[in-house]
């Protein structure tokens, strides 16, 4: 690293016998050449070190009205990396502490100099320099990495403050770097039971793998995530976390959305076997009533058949309900503004939520176009708005409606202020034949369900007990 290297040194000295002292000290070293070029003055000195093309560099204290300390901060900030020695005629701890802190590597007394200290400093000096650019060389090629990752990969400090993350975890949660920054990372999360139990497992084990949380992003998104977090120690020794997220929102809705499917495509079957099974003895029924309301005069006998006839028909219209909710449903596509729909839609519903007293809230963001098959989209919409009202208490519910288009995607949402959906209810919720109502037979979620995938679209459910609900439906691209 020193031996047979020629070494460019700035000696900065407003005495030029000072100069001359240490110079003739410098040359005494073997093993090295040395190329020394002097400074006579401080702003001669920061003339030459704009000129970066320098190895090393002694700088003395006393420069006229600056001194050497003055120097060393104007050069760092003119990008001055070559290692700084400052010379001082007397020995003052309070400058040396200081000169290390702004970056000096070595602080040595003029009176004390000799070619074996000064070969001992450089040495010490370049050999410090040259790791030092090492490891800056290493950290610029991390961050490069980390920079062009597509992992969300962040650091924190024990109470969870962001202190480094790559790009995609500030896009993942939608805010900008210089946002993200110092902000809490535990503010993400949903639900304050599921953060809690986070932390506590975090600081009990010291790593967490593979938990599953519900983020909210800056712009109120719900994402479905796996997080990855462990403690580590830093190169001066204090902990902090780092992690990494994973978006596994698609994977879950897929999941989802398969398990429905699998669902609907079993009732399916088991509907359309019950359903050949009960209308071969229904027939047979209506035959033999047919049959026996000819030989039958009796009032009373005629009126009892009737009875009969009109529950045999509703059987009949029950099994022509549950075979049209099991099979995909049909669709007519035609050009729709979304917000037309929803009024139109709203109108069906008027009365009821005028009679309970609730107050409506309408958002809606205009020329938001799709295709649209009306009439079963409404019926979808209505199914929605109906259950949120019937969850609401009279003169207290609040129903808001809104519609929004967030990466080129329409959404629309429909909240309200009522009794809520408990977690276990949720996952089963379009499920055909489930219900929570006395009187209910869960057939109208599990046909809205049916309408919106049939539209190519998402629904979202997102409750909590006491509180209320939000539906979320997500349509594929505006154009």
């Amino acid at each position: 690293m020193f031996r047979n290297r020629t070494i460019n040194l700035l000696l900065v000295d407003d005495d030029e016998d000072d100069f001359f002292l240490t110079s003739n000290y410098i040359k005494e070293i073997k093993g090295a050449t040395f190329n020394i070029d002097w400074a006579y003055s401080y702003d001669n000195a920061l003339q030459k070190i704009k000129e970066k093309k320098y190895d090393l560099c002694f700088f003395d204290f006393l420069l006229g009205a600056k001194t050497g300390l003055d120097l060393l901060k104007i050069g760092t900030e003119h990008g001055l990396q070559a290692p700084v020695i400052l010379l001082t005629g007397k020995s003052d701890r309070s400058i040396d502490m200081e000169a290390m802190i702004l970056g000096a590597f070595d602080y040595l007394i003029k009176s004390e100099l000799d070619a074996e200290k000064l070969e001992r400093c450089i040495r010490y000096s370049l050999d410090r320099a040259n790791t030092l650019a090492t490891l800056r060389e290493s950290e610029r090629k991390y961050r490069n990495i980390f920079a062009q990752t597509k992992e969300a990969i962040f650091a924190t400090q024990l109470d969870g403050t962001f202190r480094y993350f790559t790009p995609a975890t500030a896009e993942l949660l939608g805010y900008t770097e210089a946002e993200l920054i110092g902000r809490k990372s535990y503010t993400a999360f949903v639900r304050a039971d599921e953060r809690l139990r986070f932390i506590t497992l975090l600081e009990k084990d010291g790593e967490i793998s593979d938990y599953e949380v519900q983020l909210v992003t800056k712009y109120g998104e719900k994402i479905q995530c796996s997080i990855h977090c462990n403690r580590q120690i830093d190169s001066e020794g204090s902990p902090y976390y780092l992690g990494i997220i994973h978006d596994i929102t698609a994977r879950k809705k897929e999941e989802r959305d398969s398990l429905l499917f699998e669902k609907m495509a079993a009732t399916g079957r088991l509907v359309r076997t019950l359903a050949h099974e009960v209308r071969n003895p229904l027939t047979n029924i209506n035959l033999s009533l047919d049959q026996m309301g000819e030989d039958f005069v009796d009032e009373d006998a005629k009126f009892f058949l009737d009875i009969i006839r009109r529950n045999s028909q509703r059987i009949n219209d029950l099994i022509t309900e549950l075979l049209n909710t099991s099979k995909p449903s049909e669709v007519i596509f035609s050009r729709h503004n979304l917000s037309e729909v929803l009024e139109s839609t709203i109108q069906q519903a008027i009365d009821r939520i005028n009679l309970k007293g609730i107050k409506l809230i309408k958002k809606f963001k205009p020329e938001i176009w799709l295709d649209l098959d009306k009439s079963k989209i409404q019926i979808a919409f209505l199914n929605i708005i109906i259950n949120a009202v019937e969850a609401m208490k009279e003169g207290e519910g609040i129903l808001e409606i809104s519609t929004s288009v967030v990466n080129h995607r329409a959404i629309v949402t429909i909240k309200d202020n009522g009794i809520g959906i408990s977690q276990e209810h949720i996952g089963r919720l379009f499920e055909p034949y489930f219900t929570s109502k006395n009187n209910g037979i869960g057939l109208g979620l599990a046909a809205t369900l049916n309408i919106i995938q049939s539209h190519k679209a998402r629904v979202e459910v997102d409750s909590e007990l006491e509180k209320g609900t939000v539906f979320t439906i997500t349509f594929s691209k505006v154009a």
